[in-house]
């Protein structure tokens, strides 16, 4: 063993000596009685790698389990290529699109099939799956001239692939092989199959869902849930896609490279316009039958409700009714009474941070047609104030509620079902990288997150990076579980809008210092906004729900 190469390894807390050329496999299998759990990647130099990396220079390594956030993306994705490889083996000619995340798993479709897809048929490709995980075949990375990974893909059928190649210009191709079978992955996969003897395979609608590990047990599938709306969304939006003839990455660089762009954003804003509009005339229809006074307006972070209450209410307008706001915030207890999360800070995210007998009370008096004094919270004292804010509703009003509290029942527990109308909002991205690649919900809002609250708030990106796996905790507690409460859906993502914030966001990301643990996931999105052709923000009009991140917008915020 050289002494003149080492790597530090965090999870040891002291320096290995290693041989130039050895993997992160063959370092852990030395030092693997010091570490408590089986790695499935490694963070090197803080940026997320597969267990095939050699080391040919000092490294700082974090061997990380399957529990860890990149840990289960690389567990999901390793599933991902044992799925297309039963595919493959099982239905030749079948072609495989995993189209987005739902019900706790991921959504699977089947096309090119003489025969609809059965559940006889989801099991035989459920146990060749379980045969690959009983061989335990490694799964090998592989690096090659692009022109020659086109052309194995192109001999495989996977024309998806071969466009987004072709439109990247890249003069090598990262790609793996499992079992002599070929594709490529959005970040690093798992060392082999046999890690990988956790997972469900269900058929689901015309479908099928692949569950991964349990993240309240690790040992166990997913349990799937119900998320009919949801998928409704989903699904509608997939067919626009198709219409537009967008359906992945390489025909949206296409698209961009063929002088498209304005096309593209204005048909994907005239959609949003149609949708909104849609919703308006329906809450109009409910409140002319004497119902729906009350328009409660829920979704994630990052989502654009702002953005798309205001122009609700611009729609209501035109359809003759009045809409007033409030704000949730204003209904906050004061400081010293708010709930603490398990860190022993102020939670805020909280449904009970709220004043809920208040705010209920005020509804009804509103809906009955009384004065009511609305409160002011002041942030800085952390007391509830009145100012003389007095509000009625007069028999053309409508109460408008933005808030991530909007379809829990309990919020408005004492107004009413027929005077609330309860709308989510989400950024359901519905265009893939390629077929067997998805573009998660929460990178496309982290992304919008990140380019706000540097231009509006002075946040670092590393800054927001850190802080979002705890807002994701509390959307995880206080907003999913209740999507399906909604009477409507509006999907705020826009066909063009990663093209659009990639080199805002590549630039922000390039400055996250590399000394940091953020910077593995700034590196990730780095080379996720890679994917896409750039789009200039030119032709997007001042009211788009983007502009809200942007800039540029012609609503005040």
């Amino acid at each position: 063993m050289s002494t003149d190469l080492q790597i530090y390894c965090i999870n040891t807390s002291r320096y290995i000596d290693v041989n130039g050329g050895d993997t992160l496999a063959d370092i852990y299998a030395r030092i693997s009685a010091e570490i408590p759990f089986t790695p499935i990647n490694a963070r090197v130099n803080n940026k997320s790698e597969d267990l095939n990396f050699r080391v040919y220079a000092p490294k700082t390594v974090e061997y990380m389990p399957v529990t860890s956030a990149t840990g289960s993306r690389t567990y999901v994705r390793s599933l991902c290529m044992m799925l297309y490889h039963a595919v493959h083996t099982c239905l030749p000619g079948a072609r495989l699109k995993i189209e987005h995340s739902m019900s706790r798993g991921y959504y699977c479709r089947l096309s090119g099939m003489e025969a609809p897809l059965d559940d006889a048929t989801v099991q035989r490709l459920k146990d060749a799956m379980m045969r690959l995980v009983e061989r335990d075949l490694p799964f090998e990375r592989c690096e090659r001239l692009t022109a020659d990974v086109a052309g194995l893909f192109r001999s495989q059928g996977l024309d998806d692939k071969v466009k987004l190649l072709d439109t990247l210009h890249e003069l090598y191709t990262v790609y793996y092989r499992l079992d002599g079978l070929c594709d490529s992955y959005y970040g690093a996969l798992a060392p082999r199959t046999g890690m990988l003897g956790v997972f469900d395979l269900i058929p689901y609608r015309e479908g099928m869902l692949l569950l991964g590990p349990s993240e309240a047990n690790p040992a166990q599938p997913n349990t799937p849930i119900v998320q009919d709306k949801m998928f409704g969304a989903f699904t509608d939006h997939l067919a626009f896609n198709r219409i537009v003839g967008v359906s992945n990455v390489g025909e949206l660089n296409e698209a961009v490279q063929a002088d498209n762009s304005a096309m593209l954003i204005n048909v994907a804003e005239a959609l949003h316009g149609n949708r909104i509009a849609t919703i308006a005339d329906e809450i109009t229809r409910r409140f002319r039958q004497g119902g729906a006074r009350v328009v409660m307006i829920a979704g994630p972070s990052s989502s654009g409700k702002t953005t798309f209450t205001k122009r609700l209410a611009i729609q209501l307008m035109t359809n003759l009714l009045e809409p007033k706001m409030i704000s949730l915030d204003d209904y906050f207890v004061d400081r010293h009474l708010t709930p603490k999360d398990e860190t022993g800070d102020y939670d805020y995210e909280s449904l009970y941070a709220l004043d809920l007998a208040t705010f209920n009370s005020h509804l009804n008096a509103l809906i009955d047609g009384l004065e009511v004094e609305l409160p002011y919270y002041n942030f800085e004292t952390g007391a509830r104030e009145y100012r003389g804010n007095i509000i009625s509703l007069d028999s053309n009003s409508i109460l408008l509620i933005e808030g991530i509290h909007g379809l829990n029942p309990e919020l408005t527990a004492q107004v009413a079902d027929e005077m609330k109308y309860r709308i989510y909002v989400s950024a359901l991205t519905t265009i893939a990288i390629d077929d067997h690649n998805w573009i998660p919900t929460t990178d496309n809002r982290l992304l919008r997150r990140i380019i706000r609250d540097a231009r509006y708030r002075g946040v670092r990106p590393e800054e927001t990076i850190r802080r979002w796996p705890s807002v994701r905790r509390g959307e995880e507690r206080w907003i999913f579980p209740y999507q399906e409460n909604a009477d409507a859906m509006f999907n705020s993502s826009l066909l063009f809008e990663l093209g659009v914030m990639k080199s805002r966001g590549e630039e922000l990301l390039r400055h996250v210092p590399h000394d940091v643990v953020e910077y593995a996931e700034a590196a990730r999105l780095r080379t996720f906004l890679g994917y896409f052709a750039p789009i200039s923000e030119e032709f997007i009009p001042s009211t788009s729900l983007l502009r809200e991140f942007l800039g540029g917008s012609s609503f005040k915020y």
